[in-house]
Parts: C-alpha cells; sequence; structure tokens
C-alpha cells in the first residue's frame, strides 16, 4: 500500500517536472504497484453556441488525439525519467471537459483460484455477451464493485495507511528480533 506522504511527493515531483504549457492543470497522480498514472486537465474545444451532443463530442476527442500526439514527445521524456526515479511504468490520460481518457496504460495480470460458483459467475457473464473471457469478465467484475463501492474502499484504505503509520512508529525489526532470541527463561 502507498501511503499519502508517498503519494504526496509523487505528485509534487510531476508538478515540478512536467513543463508548464503541458496541462492547464494536474488533475490526479495515482500510483500502485505496477505504475503511475498521470492525468491533466486540457482545454475544451470553442464551439459556436448551440452546438450539438454529436459536435460537441467529436470536438473533445479531436481534441483529445491532437494533443495525445502534440505532446507524445515531452510525455515520453517525463516518463523515462519517473520510470528510472520511480521503478514503475507511467501512463498518460486527460481530462477534457466531463470527459476523461487513458492513453496507453499497463494491464498488469493478476492471478487468482476460484471455487465453482465463482467460475459460473464469470462463465455467465461469457453467455449473456457482457464479457468475451474469464479475464475479461473478472474485470468488469473489479469494476462494477469499485463503482459501488468507492466510500468503503475510501475508508478501508485510509485504515490501512493508518496501520502502516503506527507500524512505522513501533521498535525496529532488530530490537524485536533481539527480544526473542533469549533462552526462555524471565529475567
Amino acid at each position: 500500500m502507498i501511503t499519502d506522504e508517498q503519494k504526496e511527493k509523487l505528485r509534487g515531483w510531476f508538478a515540478g517536472r512536467l513543463p508548464d504549457d503541458l496541462f492547464v492543470e494536474l488533475v490526479e497522480v495515482t500510483p500502485d504497484r505496477e505504475e503511475i498514472t498521470v492525468i491533466g486537465r486540457i482545454p475544451e474545444p470553442r464551439l459556436a453556441e448551440g452546438a450539438s451532443d454529436a459536435e460537441r463530442e467529436a470536438a473533445v476527442q479531436a481534441r483529445i488525439q491532437e494533443f495525445r500526439e502534440r505532446t507524445r514527445e515531452a510525455r515520453m521524456e517525463v516518463a523515462r525519467e519517473g520510470e528510472h526515479l520511480f521503478r514503475r511504468k507511467v501512463s498518460w490520460g486527460v481530462a477534457c471537459g466531463t470527459e476523461r481518457a487513458l492513453f496507453t496504460h499497463v494491464a498488469a495480470p493478476v492471478m487468482t483460484r476460484l471455487r465453482q460458483p465463482e467460475r459460473q459467475v464469470l462463465d455467465t457473464l461469457i453467455a449473456g455477451g457482457v464479457a468475451r473471457s474469464r479475464s475479461d469478465a473478472l474485470a468488469w467484475c473489479v469494476r462494477l464493485v469499485q463503482r459501488h463501492t468507492d466510500d468503503w474502499l475510501t475508508e478501508l484504505r485510509e485504515s490501512l495507511e493508518h496501520v502502516q503509520r503506527v507500524r512505522a512508529q513501533g521498535p525496529d525489526r532488530e530490537e524485536v528480533v533481539d527480544s526473542s532470541t533469549g533462552d526462555g527463561e524471565d529475567g
């Protein structure tokens, strides 16, 4: 688990390292064990008053694609430095208006063992056309849980951070090992 302080340091590094004209604002920096995802806000396209939803959607998609192509070299340079420094892949995304788009990012394999009732859930999603494979179905389930349990997951993450802070304040590992190497007698 990554602490709030580590997240703040990562965000600070990216805020300081990114070219000033890359994003309107740095929206979020999200790390995990494999990847750091950097999302910045880009300006919305200017449209005529009364533009249709279809026109607005097409303009936003075109703006995102233009940004991605135009800034590729600058983003790759920052990513190379960040990957070397933090030993994780750096991925990019943007927010434009209400739209969010992630560019190439890590899809890390996760091994799991499932019993038959759990596999049947995945197989039902495949049979229903919701997913193409068990892997796809499992990812769909995770996204569904994530969407419906954000509050619970946030509280759990905060609790884990508290546990890490308490552990960090505890005795050094060497002292714990030394105190347990006695001959078992009180004294």
